[in-house]
């Protein structure tokens, strides 16, 4: 038997219910205790883990005792002060959804957070954990003999509907490129192993949201773009994002190359959105290329019905919870997507937007955090 893990939830929206699907496929792991300002939310999620206590307030929420770890998967604009309250109030293992924080100015609390907190911050880059992805990382640095040149490309549906559409606005998101594209920068650092020292972004809203508005105003967030990222270490990096593109076969199509060849990932996107009409949605393929004489060799990634059904992230938030709940039970010591991870990821979301408002290349490093 293993040690169990008693989550606590903030935030039972549509990514919170996605991991309360996935904990409860997770074996010693249970819902101990969810909050959401949005009563169908609750209700909702209440439904999905029926023996979870509901609160109405986080503070009731982090004094409920038989709780081993807390979940945050609010609005982005929520997650800064949140992670202020539990601090002030309790010291758990958090597990705090992407982006981590939304506006430059939250930088001093990130590094009060970074220096007090005495418990580990594990920040939620589920992509990471896309078996196939996961693989292409395992085996980038061999077949590519070292990463010149990495692409990032993704062709997917628009922003879904939330509650209040509060993702509709840069101001709650921080932009596009922080609120969708952090996992891709996250991705570069990590894929690297370096840090980026330039951003230069071209993008527009050209196609979504066009037609809606709200109180607020109308959405200004972008929904297509690109982006170019040199390291510290010679390699550069290219984002391409597309939100118009429904129906697509690959959601993400990622390239490393090197001197010894080039290794590919390609991850299909969530079942529920592939059109009837296609036939069978393809399966997620890794192609590793050396250099000729010598051709490609594809290896297809199929990935548990029973994960693609828990979410819309390839299976990720799954892997990512066993090796969330291995931290809280002490088997291993540290967060493997710690807080530093979140931070620069975010910076360089920054810098994309700056560039991208600006048409001038941008230093990430002034928003980054300083170890």
């Amino acid at each position: 038997m293993v040690k169990p893990v008693r989550y606590g939830i903030i935030g039972c929206g549509m990514m919170g219910q996605e991991h309360i699907r996935n904990i409860a496929l997770l074996p010693g792991a249970e819902i101990a205790a969810i909050f959401d300002p949005d009563s169908e939310m609750t209700c909702r999620s209440k439904a999905l883990a029926p023996e979870a206590m509901t609160y109405d307030r986080i503070e009731a929420l982090v004094s409920h005792e038989s709780m081993d770890a807390v979940l945050i998967a609010s609005p982005n604009f929520c997650h800064i002060a949140q992670l202020e309250q539990i601090a002030a109030q309790r010291a758990l293992p958090l597990l705090v959804e992407k982006p981590l924080f939304t506006d430059p100015a939250d930088v001093p609390r990130l590094e009060a957070l970074r220096d007090n907190y005495p418990a580990p911050i594990w920040v939620a880059m589920e992509y990471r954990y896309m078996p196939v992805i996961a693989q292409f990382l395992g085996q980038a640095q061999e077949a590519t003999g070292g990463i010149k040149m990495l692409s990032l490309r993704e062709h997917r549906f628009p922003f879904l509907e939330k509650v209040g559409d509060w993702n509709r606005f840069n101001r709650y998101t921080g932009g596009t490129f922080v609120e969708k594209c952090c996992h891709f920068f996250d991705l570069m650092r990590h894929a690297l192993r370096a840090e980026p020292v330039r951003v230069m972004a071209s993008a527009a809203q050209a196609v979504n949201h066009l037609d809606e508005s709200y109180a607020d105003g109308t959405p200004d967030i972008l929904d297509n773009g690109y982006v170019i990222v040199d390291f510290d270490t010679g390699a550069r990096a290219m984002l391409e994002l597309c939100m118009f593109a429904e129906g697509s076969a690959y959601q993400e199509e990622i390239s490393a190359v090197g001197p010894a060849g080039k290794i590919e990932a390609f991850v299909p996107g969530p079942g529920r959105f592939w059109p009837d009409a296609l036939g069978s949605q393809p399966v997620a393929r890794l192609v590793t290329s050396p250099r000729a004489p010598r051709g490609p060799r594809t290896t297809e990634i199929p990935v548990d019905p029973a994960l693609l059904e828990a979410g819309d992230h390839n299976g990720s938030t799954f892997y990512q919870h066993q090796r969330f709940a291995a931290l809280v039970r002490g088997e291993t010591k540290t967060p493997e997507v710690g807080l530093l991870d979140g931070w620069n990821a975010v910076a360089m979301g920054i810098a994309a937007q700056v560039s991208a408002e600006t048409g001038q290349s941008v230093d990430p490093r002034k928003w980054m955090a300083r170890c």
